[in-house]
Order: structure tokens, then C-alpha cells, then sequence
């Protein structure tokens, strides 16, 4: 496993940084509700993208592939899933002037980690390619979610920075408006890859 670490976490930085629904929740969070709240979001995709590195690392991908229409059923869910938080996100245009408007918790950020096919195609990209046969299976599995979350929590952290920056200059409503709009564009776009 010694060898494989430097790779692996080339991998987890390329693959955490790069713009998907999660850098783009973040980012859109912060914009509006500011860094601090943004947190409890931003621990949630941590953990839930561990947490899947573990599960899929633990035999979960063998499942989803074994069962074809499992592996439909996440798709479309995560799909109708990110549509809604899209949704949220276009209609926050008010949040910061608004009390009640809250971001998207941990556990939200969690489930919406697992219904994510980026965070899915990194998970069992990386469990492929960074573990080996015969070797201490909950061990590989333990290092490879360990580098991922840590990369991912680092990732988020510097979106929510970004977005926190942008919020700044979102002053205007009209404006406002028009970054959420287009945020929430970009998180449907981002379901393209899932449906070709």
C-alpha cells in the first residue's frame, strides 16, 4: 500500500477539486449563507464520501453490479435528487435576507454524497486501481477512504471559501438571483455523464 500513496493521493486531490455537484453545492451554499454555516455541509460530504470509499471498498460495488436494476434505481434516485437540491439552490435568491432560509445540513449533504455519480465513479475508481488482492482488505479500504475524505474535506473548504468571496459581491438581488440561477444550472449539467 506504501507505494500506491503518493498516486492515490494525486487521485483524490484531481478528482475532489475538479468542479462536480458537490463543489458546486458548496460553493453555492457559502455564496449565500456565508463559510461558518456552511460547515455542517461541508462535514457531511466528507462523511458521506468515506463512508462510501468504505462501503465500496467493503463489497457494496459488488452489489450494485451484481443487481443491474439496484445500480438503476441509485442512478435515477440520485438524478431526482439532485434536481430538488438544484431547485433549492435557484430559489435561495432570498436566503440571505431570510431567517427561516437555512443551508443544507449534514445529513442532507450526506445522502446527497451517496446519490452523487462523480463521488460514485471516484469511490470505485479508486478502490480498483489502489487496492490489491490478498492484502488486509479493511486496511486498503480504511487508508483509500482516509485520503479521499481528508482531500475531499479540503476540496469543500476551498470551494466554500471561493463562494463565500463571490457572496460578497451578491449584494443586489437581481444579481443574487442570477449566481443561484446559474449554479443550479450547473448542478444540472452536471447529470449529463449520468444519463448518456
Amino acid at each position: 500500500m506504501g507505494e500506491m500513496l503518493g498516486p492515490l493521493v494525486l487521485f483524490s486531490v484531481a478528482m475532489t477539486l475538479t468542479p462536480g455537484p458537490n463543489v458546486v453545492l458548496v460553493t453555492a451554499s457559502a455564496a449565500n449563507f456565508g463559510f461558518r454555516r456552511t460547515v455542517p455541509q461541508m462535514l457531511g460530504i466528507t462523511f458521506g464520501f468515506g463512508s462510501m470509499v468504505m462501503a465500496t471498498g467493503l463489497g457494496l460495488a459488488g452489489l450494485v453490479h451484481a443487481e443491474p436494476r439496484l445500480h438503476l434505481a441509485v442512478k435515477y434516485a440520485g438524478a431526482l435528487y439532485l434536481l430538488y437540491l438544484a431547485w433549492r439552490i435557484a430559489r435561495a435568491d432570498a436566503a440571505s435576507a431570510s431567517a427561516r432560509a437555512k443551508p443544507i445540513g449534514f445529513l442532507e449533504a450526506t445522502l446527497f454524497t451517496w446519490m452523487n455519480p462523480k463521488a460514485w465513479i471516484s469511490a470505485l475508481g479508486a478502490v480498483a486501481a489502489y487496492s490489491t488482492v490478498g492484502d488486509d482488505v479493511l486496511w486498503q479500504t480504511s487508508v483509500i477512504a482516509g485520503v479521499l475524505a481528508a482531500a475531499c474535506l479540503a476540496s469543500v473548504a476551498i470551494w466554500a471559501g471561493f463562494g463565500s468571496a463571490i457572496g460578497r459581491y451578491l449584494a443586489a438581488p437581481r444579481m443574487r438571483k442570477a449566481f443561484n440561477w446559474s449554479m443550479a444550472g450547473l448542478l444540472v449539467l452536471s447529470l449529463i455523464p449520468v444519463f448518456r
